[in-house]
């Protein structure tokens, strides 16, 4: 995952495929796809945006 310079962490090609992720207010993370940026924004917590980056890093499947 990279970071990007306002602090985000996107997944994502020259055609803008993957995810935004954006930090937020209280350490929340924003998670959007990268295509449709006026679409739906799912909002997750620090404690639950944290379990899910390290169960990815570790190559656990990963449910909601």
């Amino acid at each position: 995952m990279q970071q990007a310079p306002d602090g985000s962490r996107a997944r994502a090609d020259s055609d803008r495929e993957g995810v935004e992720a954006p930090h937020l207010a209280r350490g929340a993370v924003g998670v959007r796809h990268g295509k449709n940026r006026s679409g739906s924004i799912l909002v997750y917590g620090p404690e639950v945006w944290d379990a899910f980056l390290n169960a990815a890093q570790r190559g656990m499947p990963v449910r909601p």
